[in-house]
C-alpha cells in the first residue's frame, strides 16, 4: 500500500517520545496535515502551535532547543523553509542549535494546490545553509527513520517530506545512516542516483533498460548533505556516466550536488532529471509528473542518450 512520508512525521514522534526522547513540535497551524497532531494527542504538552506564523514557529523551536528539547518543525516546505528562511539561517544554523526541520508536501506532488505551493526550490535553500543536513527519505519506511536519525544526532537538519503516496522501496525497520548512499540495484552501463519519490521511478527505469539488455545501477541519495562521495565515485568509476534524478528544481538540488563532486572527484557525461526553470501548476501528481517529465521513462530516454 502507498502512503506518503508525511504519514511518518508524526507517528515516529510519538515514538520517540514513548521511548524517552525529549521531543517536541512547533507547527504552524497545520497540525492535521503535517501529522504532528498524533504527538499533541497522545502528549498534550509536546505539540505548540504558533498560528500562522512561520517564522516564530522556527523561533520558538530555537528556544525550546536551546531549553534541552529536541526540537521539530513542522508547517508545509513552501512556507517552513521559503517564509522562514531568516529564522532557519541566523537562529537556527548560526548557533548550529538542536532544530529539525521537517516540512511536509514538498515538490510538485502537492498537487492541485499549484505552483505557488509547490516547493521545488528546498533543497537548494538547505544544503548551502552551513551546518545543515539535508535528507530526503525515498518512502514512509526510511522516512520513519531518517526522522529517528535526525532526532538522536545533534544539530539542525532538514528531513523532506511529502503528500502523495508511494511504494514501498524499504522494509519495515530499516535504518537511515546519515552521509550514507544505498546502492538498491548493482549495474555496470549507467548510473540513476535518485532521491525521493524519483528513486521508485529510477527502479522502475532500471527495469525497462534491463529488458533491453542495459545494466542501471541506482542509487538512493537519501542525504543530499553531506553527500556520499565514496559511493558515487565508485558506481560511476565502473559505469561512465550518470543520470540524477529528482523532485526538485534541476538548479541547486540533488543532481547539482552530485554534478558538483564528480566534476572535482571523477568526472563523467552526466544528465539531470528535475524541474526545469520554471514554477509548479496544478493538476493531479501523475499528470504533474507526466508534464514535468520526471518519469520512468523521461530516465530511461535520459540513460539511452548518454549510452549514444
Amino acid at each position: 500500500m502507498a502512503k506518503a512520508t508525511r504519514e511518518a512525521f508524526g507517528e515516529t514522534l510519538v515514538e520517540l517520545a514513548n521511548e524517552g526522547v525529549d521531543v517536541v513540535a512547533v507547527e504552524a497551524d497545520l497540525s492535521k496535515s503535517t501529522t504532528t497532531s498524533k504527538l499533541g494527542d497522545a502528549f498534550p504538552d509536546r505539540l505548540f502551535n504558533v498560528g500562522i506564523a512561520e517564522q516564530n514557529m522556527t523561533d520558538v523551536a530555537a528556544g525550546l532547543a536551546i531549553a534541552g528539547k529536541v526540537a521539530f518543525t513542522g508547517s508545509f516546505a513552501v512556507f517552513g523553509t521559503g517564509r522562514a528562511y531568516d529564522q532557519v539561517r541566523n537562529t537556527v544554523c548560526y548557533s548550529g542549535l538542536n532544530v529539525k526541520l521537517a516540512p511536509t508536501h514538498s515538490g510538485i506532488t502537492v498537487g492541485p494546490d499549484g505552483g505557488s505551493h509547490q516547493m521545488i526550490e528546498d533543497i537548494a535553500l538547505m544544503r548551502v545553509l552551513p551546518g545543515m543536513r539535508v535528507l530526503v527519505p525515498a518512502d514512509y519506511h526510511s522516512a520513519k527513520a531518517a526522522i529517528r536519525a535526525a532526532a538522536l544526532t545533534p544539530g539542525p537538519f532538514y528531513v523532506r517530506l511529502g503528500r502523495v503516496g508511494v511504494e514501498d522501496v524499504y522494509s519495515e525497520g530499516c535504518e537511515f545512516e546519515v552521509g550514507k548512499a544505498n546502492v538498491l540495484r548493482e549495474g555496470t552501463d549507467v548510473t540513476i542516483a535518485a532521491c525521493g519519490v524519483e528513486v521508485v521511478e529510477a527502479l522502475a527505469a532500471a527495469d525497462l533498460l534491463a529488458a533491453d539488455g542495459i545494466s542501471a545501477e541506482v542509487i538512493d541519495v537519501a542525504t543530499v548533505k553531506p553527500l556520499d562521495v565514496d559511493t558515487l565515485v565508485a558506481s560511476v568509476t565502473k559505469t561512465g556516466r550518470i543520470v540524477t534524478c529528482e523532485e526538485h528544481s534541476v538548479l541547486g538540488g540533488m543532481g547539482s550536488a552530485v554534478s558538483e563532486v564528480l566534476s572535482e572527484a571523477c568526472p563523467v557525461p552526466t544528465r539531470r532529471i528535475g524541474v526545469a526553470d520554471v514554477f509548479g501548476t496544478s493538476g493531479e501528481p501523475a499528470e504533474l509528473m507526466q508534464h514535468f517529465g520526471l518519469t520512468a521513462p523521461n530516465i530511461v530516454a535520459a540513460a539511452r542518450e548518454l549510452l549514444g
